[in-house]
């Protein structure tokens, strides 16, 4: 056996990066080697290339209201699932590993959106969240994970949602519903910036400006504990 040398592909799920850039804050904590590509532009990772792990990033769209690129972006986690990569999707992300595995009766619109820093309750010690207990994070979601099957197990949730983060059992596969590579100061810059757009959901972004921030920095844990190399046959 041997440890394969860590290789990130980065999938961008984001609409406007002159609103919302991911890759800005998730390369504040990525020290590897990574490869960027745009998933609205199907612009999608080759996985034959000895890749080890796939970051899905959050994005503006909707899970429910997809586009192409999204089926697209589907085979991408089913392919990279079969070819036994480390997988980690965030917000939109997280939305669609739980659609690309289960299927859409596994998504849905939130009864409450979570728009602003909140308590999230890591329900079990486990290897990318860590010990049990009570975080803070910032978030900022319209729809939500639902409908797990018993493949997998539910690491965290919060008041307003249940599957905050999640597992597949027995494989280096995770969701999280929140936004923890994103830092106060670029919260608060995203969540003006939305603030200033005529959406229906600004009074969300506007509320949240006006609460106190609280952030557990829960982001280099996850980071450190994702890129753990795996070993190979």
């Amino acid at each position: 056996m041997k440890e394969k040398e860590v290789k990130v592909a980065f999938v961008d799920n984001s609409i406007d990066s002159s609103i919302y850039n991911p890759q800005e804050h998730w390369k504040l904590y990525l020290n590897v080697a990574l490869d960027s590509f745009k998933a609205k532009e199907s612009h999608f990772p080759d996985l034959s290339k000895n890749y080890t792990h796939l970051i899905l990033s959050g994005g503006e769209a909707s899970i429910i209201e997809r586009e192409n690129w999204v089926y697209e972006e589907v085979e991408v986690v089913q392919d990279a699932v079969e070819k036994g990569l480390s997988i980690l999707g965030s917000c939109y992300g997280h939305q669609l590993i739980a659609l690309a595995l289960l299927g859409s009766d596994s998504v849905q619109r939130c009864v409450h959106p979570e728009v602003g820093w909140i308590p999230i309750q890591i329900k079990v010690d486990n290897e990318l969240l860590g010990k049990k207990g009570e975080v803070f994070s910032f978030s900022s979601h319209f729809d939500e994970v639902v409908n797990l099957s018993d493949a997998f197990v539910v690491l965290a949730s919060s008041k307003d949602c249940q599957i905050q983060a999640f597992q597949m059992k027995k494989r280096p596969i995770w969701g999280i519903q929140i936004h923890p590579e994103i830092n106060i100061p670029n919260a608060q810059t995203l969540l003006r910036r939305f603030s200033s757009l005529d959406l229906e959901t600004k009074s969300f972004f506007e509320k949240a400006l006006k609460s106190t921030p609280k952030d557990s920095g829960l982001i280099r844990r996850i980071v450190r504990n994702f890129l753990i190399p795996r070993r190979i046959d």
